[in-house]
C-alpha cells in the first residue's frame, strides 16, 4: 500500500444474517489527516471502527491499516492504532494514574519510557491535578480525556475514536478537539465518526454515511456545494405548519426545520419570491428571509432524501 496511505479499505462489507451494516465501503485516509465519518445512529459507525480495529472479520473485502492487511495481521494492527470506543474500558475503582499504567502495561510500553510520556499525556489532557483520583469520581468529559490518554499511552500511528464526545458538554468538547489538533502536527492519522455534523466542520475531510453506504467523500466546504441549487432560510414561529405548507409549492426541492427557522432548497432565486407571496397569501407571519450557504445537515438530508 502507498506509504502516503494510513487507512485503506477495498469493498470492505459486514452482514449480521440479513441486515448489511457495512455495504462495499471504499475510503482512503492519508497519513496525518482528520478524516471524519459522519451519520446517524445506526448507520454502521461503530461497525466500521470495530473492522478497522480488526476486533470483527469482514463477510467480505478488505482494509489496510498503516500497511497491515485485517486479514492474517490483527496483531500488527493493534500494535499501530489506538482504539477508543463509545464506551472505553476505563476502570472506575482504579485512580487516573492507575489506569494509564493498566493500558501501558497492556501494549507493552517499556518501563524506561513512561515517566516521560506519562507527564506528556497528563500535560495536554489537563489530569496532572486528578491523578491520584479514582476514574469512577471524574466527570464525563475528564473521563473521555482518561480514554484518549490511555488510547495514546503507546504512541500509536493511527487512532480511531468512535463518536468520543457523545453526551460530553460543550465545553469538554471544545477541549478534546483542542487535544485532536495538537495530535494533527505530530502526524497522527485520526479517524473519528460523530453524529454531531458541527463536528464534521473540523475534520480535514468527511464521509457521510447512511444504512452503512457512504453516500459521498470531501472535504466540508465540498459537501457544502454539493447540493448546487440556492437556498433560502424563513424565520417564521410557525415553521411545522409553513414548511408543509412551502412542500407543496412547484421549485420547493428540499424543506428542514430548525425550531422557528426553515431551510427551503429551491430550483432557481426565482421561487423564493413566490414563496414568500403565497405564504404571505396564506396568513403567515413571517419575521425573516435570505439566501443562505447550506449546511452539511442540510447537504446531509437532501442526499438521504434522494436514496430512499
Amino acid at each position: 500500500m502507498e506509504n502516503d496511505i494510513a487507512i485503506k479499505t477495498l469493498n470492505l462489507t459486514k452482514a449480521f444474517e440479513d441486515n448489511v451494516a457495512v455495504d462495499n465501503l471504499n475510503l482512503e485516509i492519508r497519513r496525518g489527516e482528520l478524516f471524519g465519518l459522519v451519520g446517524p445512529d445506526g448507520a454502521g459507525k461503530t461497525t466500521i471502527m470495530r473492522l478497522l480495529s480488526a476486533i470483527l472479520r469482514p463477510t467480505s473485502g478488505d482494509a489496510w491499516i498503516a500497511g497491515h492487511s485485517i486479514h492474517g495481521e490483527e496483531e500488527r494492527i493493534k500494535e499501530k492504532i489506538g482504539y477508543m470506543s463509545q464506551r472505553f474500558g476505563l476502570y472506575e475503582d482504579l485512580t487516573v494514574m492507575e489506569n494509564i499504567d493498566f493500558y501501558a502495561d497492556l501494549y507493552g510500553v517499556p518501563l524506561r519510557e513512561r515517566p516521560s510520556r506519562y507527564e506528556r499525556l497528563l500535560g495536554f489532557s489537563n489530569l496532572t491535578p486528578f491523578k491520584k483520583r479514582l476514574a469512577g469520581d471524574l466527570s464525563g468529559g475528564m473521563k473521555q480525556k482518561l480514554g484518549l490518554s490511555c488510547a495514546l499511552v503507546h504512541t500509536p500511528e493511527v487512532l480511531l475514536l468512535d463518536e468520543p464526545t457523545g453526551g460530553v458538554d460543550p465545553v469538554s468538547r471544545r477541549d478534546f478537539w483542542r487535544i485532536l489538533y495538537d495530535l494533527l502536527k505530530e502526524r497522527v492519522t485520526i479517524f473519528i465518526s460523530t453524529a454531531y455534523l458541527d463536528e464534521a466542520e473540523r475534520c480535514t475531510k468527511i464521509a457521510l454515511i447512511h444504512e452503512g453506504k457512504v453516500l459521498m467523500t470531501d472535504e466540508p466546504s465540498g459537501v457544502k456545494k454539493v447540493l448546487g441549487v440556492p437556498m433560502i432560510e424563513i424565520s417564521t414561529s410557525e415553521a411545522r405548519s409553513a414548511g408543509d405548507f412551502i412542500g407543496s409549492i412547484d421549485g420547493v426541492l428540499s424543506v428542514s426545520t430548525y425550531g422557528d427557522k426553515l431551510h427551503v432548497a429551491i430550483q432557481s432565486k426565482e421561487i423564493a419570491v413566490k414563496i414568500m407571496d403565497q405564504l404571505k397569501t396564506k396568513g403567515f407571519l413571517i419575521e425573516g428571509e435570505r439566501e443562505i450557504i447550506p449546511s452539511l445537515e442540510d447537504v446531509f438530508i437532501s442526499m438521504v432524501n434522494k436514496e430512499q
